[in-house]
Formats: C-alpha cells, sequence, structure tokens
C-alpha cells in the first residue's frame, strides 16, 4: 500500500517496498542523515563567525560515528558509519544569506522523520522532504557532488550579490560512508510545496527529441509531464500581467547567463500549476495554505525562497499578504481564463559539458534534429531555453483596445492584471477572517 503527499509524490509504507540506493535502504539514509546533519551543525555553532575564504570551500570535516556512540556522538541503531561535511563554513554562510538560523536548520531536518518522495527523472537519485516542507535533500553521483565543490565560489558569489534568482540554493552538501558505499547528499529549497495541491507538474527543458512523459509516469498519481506534453495540453501558454511577465523573463534570462558562464546545460525548469478554485477548501472560501508543520507557524523560515519572492527585483520585497494570498506562487492565468498559481524553479544544473555530453550529442545529431536533442553547447541551450519560455510557456497579456467582441475570436478573456484579480479577491476574504 502507498500513501499520496499533497502535491501527489507518492510515499510508500510497507517494508518489502522500501527503495534502496546503493545496498543502502532510505530509511537507514534518512536516519543517519539526521545524526550525521545533527552533529556536525552543532559542532559547528562553537566556530567563531569570520569571512569566508578561499581555502574553507576545499575544507572536509569527518567524523566517525560508531553503533555504540562515542564520547562525541550518540548511540545509534545503523551499521558503524563515517559522515563527512564539505565547506561548512562556506555553507553556513550561504545559510545565513538565506536568513537560515542553525536552530532552524536542524529543527527542520532532524526534528521528524524526513519523507521519501518519488523521482520522476532518470537519474536513479532519491529525494526525501523535511516535515516542515522547507528543505529537499538529494543524493548525487560523484561527478555531481565534486562539480558542485568546483562550482561554488563563484556560483555563490552571484547568489551573494543576486538572491533573488530561480536557480537552486544548495544549503549543505554531506557524504555517508559505510561498508564501502559512499552515499553523497545534497540540502536544496524546496521548490513544490506539499501545502498546496500541484494540479499540473512539468520539467521543461525547451527540447523536443523524447520529451513527454512516458507511460509509467502518466499512471502516477501526479505525474510530472514534460514539453511535448505542455504545449499539447497549454498550447497558448500561460498569462501574466505586463509587470510580473517582465520581471520573471529578466529573472530567466539573468539566471540562464550564469549557468552558460559556468558551461553549465541540461537543467530544467520545473513548473507546478495550481488552479485556484481546484480544491474544496478554496470552492467553499478558505485559504489552502496550512501549516504542514503544526508546531511551528505557516511561514518559510527561508528568505527569498518562493517563487514570487525569486521574481522581484531588489527592494521589492513581497508584502506579508501578497505572500499569504498567493502562498508564494506567482499569478497567471492559462488559456481557459482561469486563474493559476505558478511555483518554479531551475533543476538539475550540476551537468557540465563535458566530452561525454559531446559525444552524446554528436551521434544524436546525426541521427536526430540537432536542434532538437536535448543536449547541446550551453550557449546554444541557454537560448533555445529562453526562447522556449519567452515563446511558448510563458505570454504577456497585452492591453487590449476597444474593439467589437468577434474580433476578439478565442483570445485569452481581457483580463486585469491577473496578480490584481487573485489579490483582491482573496482580500476580502482575508480581511473578513481577521476580523473573526
Amino acid at each position: 500500500m502507498s500513501t499520496v503527499t499533497e502535491n501527489g509524490s507518492s510515499t510508500s509504507d510497507k517494508a518489502n517496498e522500501e527503495k534502496t540506493y546503493k545496498k543502502t535502504t532510505s530509511s537507514a539514509i534518512k536516519g543517519t542523515i539526521q545524526l550525521g546533519i545533527g552533529y556536525t551543525v552543532g559542532n559547528l555553532t562553537s566556530k567563531p563567525d569570520r569571512d569566508v575564504l578561499m581555502q574553507d570551500f576545499y575544507v572536509v570535516e569527518s567524523v566517525f560515528l560508531p553503533s555504540e556512540g562515542s564520547n562525541l556522538t550518540p548511540a545509534h541503531r545503523y551499521p558503524d558509519f563515517r559522515f563527512k561535511t564539505y565547506a561548512p563554513l562556506a555553507f553556513r554562510y550561504f545559510r545565513e544569506l538565506f536568513g537560515i538560523k542553525p536552530d532552524d536548520y536542524l529543527y527542520s531536518l532532524c526534528s521528524e522523520p524526513l519523507i521519501e518522495l518519488s523521482n520522476p527523472g532518470a537519474s536513479g537519485s532519491i529525494f526525501f522532504v523535511t516535515s516542515d516542507d522547507e528543505f529537499i535533500i538529494k543524493t548525487v553521483q560523484h561527478k555531481e557532488a565534486e562539480f558542485l565543490q568546483k562550482l561554488l565560489p563563484g556560483y555563490y558569489m552571484n547568489l551573494n550579490q543576486n538572491p533573488r534568482t530561480l536557480l537552486p540554493k544548495f544549503y549543505g552538501l554531506y557524504c555517508f560512508q559505510s561498508g564501502g558505499i559512499n552515499i553523497r547528499l545534497v540540502v536544496m529549497n524546496n521548490v513544490l510545496p506539499r501545502s498546496v495541491k500541484m494540479n499540473y507538474k512539468y520539467d521543461l527543458k525547451g527540447s523536443t527529441y523524447k520529451r513527454r512523459a512516458s507511460r509509467k509516469e502518466r499512471e502516477k498519481s501526479s505525474p510530472t509531464y514534460k514539453d511535448l506534453d505542455f504545449l499539447q495540453e497549454t498550447p497558448e501558454g500561460l498569462y501574466f500581467d505586463p509587470e510580473t511577465y517582465s520581471a520573471l523573463m529578466k529573472t530567466l534570462q539573468r539566471d540562464c547567463r550564469v549557468l552558460e558562464s559556468f558551461k553549465i546545460m541540461d537543467y530544467s525548469l520545473l513548473l507546478g500549476v495550481h488552479v485556484l478554485g481546484s480544491t474544496s477548501k478554496e470552492k467553499e472560501g478558505e485559504s489552502s495554505h496550512y501549516s504542514i508543520d503544526n508546531k511551528r507557524p505557516s511561514v518559510q523560515k527561508v528568505l527569498y525562497s518562493t517563487a514570487l519572492e525569486s521574481i522581484q527585483g531588489p527592494g521589492k520585497d513581497v508584502d506579508f499578504f501578497i505572500k499569504e494570498s498567493t502562498m508564494g506562487g506567482i499569478p497567471a492565468k492559462n488559456h481557459k481564463g482561469e486563474r493559476v498559481l505558478l511555483f518554479m524553479g531551475i533543476i538539475d544544473i550540476l551537468q557540465s559539458y563535458r566530452l561525454m555530453k559531446k559525444l552524446e550529442h554528436s551521434w544524436k545529431a546525426l541521427v536526430y534534429d540537432g536542434d532538437s536533442v536535448s543536449v547541446h553547447r550551453p550557449c546554444f541551450y541557454a537560448d533555445r531555453f529562453l526562447k522556449f519560455m519567452n515563446s511558448r510557456v510563458f505570454k504577456k497579456v497585452q492591453a487590449l483596445k476597444a474593439s467589437p467582441s468577434k474580433k476578439r475570436g478565442n483570445s485569452i478573456p481581457a483580463l486585469k492584471s491577473s496578480s490584481q484579480e487573485i489579490l483582491s479577491s482573496n482580500s476580502q476574504e482575508w480581511m473578513e477572517k481577521k476580523k473573526k
């Protein structure tokens, strides 16, 4: 038997259905992660704050955690293991950059069991989400972890200058070692909150070659669709008011140029679409936003963590009421005129254009249209990605001139700002609740 989380990701509750990764059960991975992070973050609090130096990006700290415990570590029910923490001081600085306090980081990751999510990708990685919905933990390959280490200094120099971005935020890189097995894990921001029902999910690359969800994926309770599926289901794209559209496209352009400068490609835009009025709570006029962790208030602990905050320019902090009304999503409308909230982020950036990718593109280009395959030169990949987002996925609502209705034909219904409409429709309900 399996259960389904709020965004449709399935989790298994049968012992014989438990996933394994490198011959290690997911429950063992979850438990050792929490033990290791609990020790390393707690130990880090005793170290004084100071500026991050270049050598801090390459430091690796290691601790041995025997099952019987030691003077420094607690006893546990797992086999003896070693836990490595990469660039601990640098990652502490990055967490501070996004307003993450050590106590909140520990509480999110270690106070409650981690929740395993289904993985729609082909990487074979295992994903976990914290019970308060703040962080995603993903297993990564050795080459990906190695690339992230090399990427850190320049990547976070960019994030320090511009924390409002749709690029992934990495909060920690760790490695679990036991019995000759190495399992590397990265802690990231959570793009799709479980507290919001995602009516549709898409993994978009701007490519058409094999970019349709498989039959197996479609049979899932909450499938992740791909580019061709989006074009078929939403041929006219998603509509924004001019200001929101401009902010979104500027953010995507800046992010893609950053990835291009690091010779990164094969990334995707993970897009979650929540149709307003699609849940019973919303139909009854209630907010669908609620606290997953009842011990904590339903507020984000991480700065710039929502899609709406990520596309706002410097000095344009998102008002608390706006964030509550939109649940952190970006207001838009679909081709049916339905009000939607979009949750998005760029994912899978730990792919460098190495020789293997060059060879993969070369043979594919001989058989298929070279411009349609996913693997491409970083510059071409970024341009194609942006063109697809700009022309096929996201569109700006033009101010409509007074004209006979017949001239409008099948165009999107006349809108005032989609964000204004969503906010105005929610504001009265919100104020009434406050009075109560």
